[in-house]
């Protein structure tokens, strides 16, 4: 995990050194809990050791990564993805296929090798990319939603948090569209 933020703050401020605004606002790394762990494993109907937490969960190490721009998002996950000591294991993009209740991010499942004093241990970990707006709407939906397990006859509770997904991702892309635009007077103004 800690190997995956340190890639993400080097190309964070390569990017910001290349004229680029920085790509990310923050990061949050996060271990799952041995509970969430256990549960998981049951819910799929295996044994709970340390050989089918190791294969069969790959989203033990965890880092949320949180940019200003859709676009932003994109370019990060592509130069990550680059670099020779990771490989790509899995790409779930809930951005350009959002979930049906809403929720938008893009999740990656790398894996990098982890030098130890003795060895080399190859370890996963789930990256997820999102806006702050897509952030601010799973972190309130996360609290009003699974906190609160909503009773039957709440569909247009569930409709109204869908709604208001759309209407934050429009907001995240006329946002980018506002950059983008400043950036090109600033070109436009320096040519």
């Amino acid at each position: 995990m800690l190997e995956v933020k340190t890639k993400l703050d080097v190309l964070n401020i390569e990017l910001s050194n290349k004229g680029k605004s920085n790509p990310f606002e923050s990061i949050v790394c996060r271990i799952k809990s041995p509970s969430s762990i256990i549960k998981k494993l049951e819910k799929r109907g295996l044994a709970v050791n340390a050989e089918n937490i190791y294969s069969q969960i790959h989203d033990v190490a965890g880092i949320r990564v949180i940019c200003s721009h859709p676009d932003d998002i994109y370019v990060l996950a592509d130069r990550l993805c680059s670099q020779d000591d990771i490989t790509l294991l899995k790409r779930k993009d809930y951005i350009e296929n959002p979930k049906p209740n809403g929720y938008r991010s893009l999740h990656l499942i790398v894996e990098i090798p982890i030098f130890l004093m003795n060895e080399t241990k190859i370890m996963d970990v789930e990256v997820q990319f999102r806006t702050i707006a897509m952030d601010f709407w799973a972190s309130l939906e996360h609290k009003i939603h699974y906190k609160k397990n909503l009773l039957p006859g709440t569909d247009d509770i569930v409709n109204e948090l869908k709604n208001c997904a759309e209407e934050i991702a429009s907001i995240d892309f006329q946002m980018q569209s506002i950059r983008d635009r400043i950036e090109k007077l600033y070109a436009d103004d320096n040519s």
